[in-house]
């Protein structure tokens, strides 16, 4: 059954518009109260990250709570994985992350966990979908919820971030740069990173409610790769708004995405016997991940884009480790979602063990060029069903064999088709995607 509000992760749009207003959101914290008060009248963590309209929601789920009768503990600025790490140790009956992730200030969204730190059921999004389109009510004034703040949420999550690796390393000779993207990780990043011994030069540590992922983090890295290079750093360690996103930047300046840091640990886990299962990424998750694993003996299985379905594969096929290029990496031996400390600290432990630098780490792996071309229309085209692009694309197949890929796929959202190619030569298969790109518009103008 098809939702009318949650997407792949949560609900999400600009501040102000639909279904992002605060009445949304009090009637949102009530049928969600409603749903989880029938599976026992337990207490709802509530986090947020930094940007402005996280006030504003904050107050308006907690008043809608409490008209379920559903006790709120406020846990203030929070990562996401954070929340979800609290609310399992917590044994709380769900958490609650007001949050937009990478997006900028002027959009926010709420996603939830489950009592066991993971995204919740479809079922249960349906309860709380359908008790949206019944009247609020308000239970009697003695059975109303209570809420009070969590003071030692950052200091509890700071512990378990630094307990994902073993207490005898000792990175004190590491000097590392850390963009927290003045999000939700500000307070917590440079404290785990310097706790356990690193030098730290936090940036992106100054939220003022509207600059969370303003040309910082790790959608936006010039400014770490500048500040790595101007501080002779070892490295440097980029968060997104709410901490579930990592990207780094080694000693000469050059970025470290998600898929080279996901072969640089499954590579870790590998060499100490702990790898289990396939590594999971994404339909976009670069050819050069896929052979670099398969030269280490590890399978690669791709699920649709988006961390959700990642981690449904992992739990399939009972893997650990798995994400996206993007930087959201999950480390399942580690923690239960995609944490973008967690995940910084599992490559700095293979750089200590190794005793070679991030940039040594990520040349076992080459990244194939990746061309990427979006077509836009007037009207969905499927390119499935249609003949010609199908040719086409059979065409280029041919030509890459298996030292490349082509991947069409048609936005969900708007009138967009995505056209990707990769391979070896850039020069090739930049001229590949173009021929593609023409073959798709021809088809859209017939």
């Amino acid at each position: 059954m098809t939702k009318k509000y949650f997407g792949t992760d949560g609900i999400r749009g600009e501040v102000g518009k639909p279904p992002i207003t605060a009445d949304f959101l009090l009637k949102l914290g009530w049928a969600a109260g409603k749903v989880l008060a029938n599976a026992g009248n337990d207490f709802v963590l509530v986090g947020k990250d930094t940007r402005i309209s996280g006030y504003m929601f904050e107050s308006a789920l907690e008043a809608g709570l409490t008209a379920a009768g559903v006790d709120t503990r406020l846990l203030g600025p929070m990562p996401t994985p954070g929340i979800a790490y609290l609310t399992r140790t917590l044994r709380a009956q769900a958490g609650i992350v007001i949050s937009a992730s990478h997006n900028p200030y002027y959009d926010n969204g709420i996603k939830f966990f489950s009592v066991h730190g993971t995204k919740l059921p479809d079922d249960i999004e349906h309860q709380i979908e359908s008790y949206l389109e019944t009247p609020m009510t308000t239970v009697t004034s003695s059975k109303l919820g209570k809420a009070k703040r969590l003071n030692d949420a950052p200091g509890r999550y700071i512990e378990f971030c630094k307990a994902s690796v073993p207490t005898r390393l000792d990175f004190g000779d590491m000097k590392i740069v850390v963009d927290c993207a003045h999000g939700a990780t500000y307070h917590i990043a440079p404290h785990v990173f310097s706790e356990v011994g690193a030098e730290v030069i936090a940036i992106g540590v100054d939220p003022n409610g509207i600059n969370i992922n303003e040309d910082c983090g790790a959608t936006k890295p010039a400014q770490l790769v500048a500040s790595v290079l101007a501080h002779h750093a070892d490295f440097g360690i980029a968060l997104d708004g709410d901490g579930d996103r990592l990207i780094m930047v080694d000693h000469k300046g050059e970025i470290v995405d998600g898929d080279e840091l996901i072969y640089i640990i499954a590579k870790s886990r590998m060499a100490s016997g702990q790898m289990a299962g396939p590594v999971v990424g994404t339909l976009m998750s670069n050819l050069g991940m896929e052979h670099g694993l398969k030269s280490l003996g590890i399978n690669l299985l791709r699920a649709k884009v988006g961390d959700r379905y990642v981690m449904e594969m992992l739990n399939e096929h009972k893997g650990i480790l798995g994400g996206e290029n993007s930087g959201h990496i999950i480390c399942l031996d580690k923690t239960t979602t995609g944490d973008g400390i967690i995940a910084a600290l599992q490559v700095m432990a293979e750089m200590q063990c190794s005793g070679k630098s991030l940039h040594e780490l990520k040349s076992g792996m080459q990244k194939f060029p990746q061309i990427l071309i979006n077509i836009k229309s007037t009207k969905k085209v499927n390119p499935d069903n249609n003949e010609s692009i199908k040719k086409a694309v059979k065409s280029l197949e041919s030509k890459l064999g298996t030292q490349g890929r082509v991947l069409l796929r048609a936005s969900g959202t708007e009138p967009l088709i995505r056209v990707m190619v990769e391979g070896q030569q850039r020069d090739l298969v930049e001229n590949y995607a173009q021929q593609l790109a023409d073959e798709v518009q021809k088809a859209i103008d017939a």
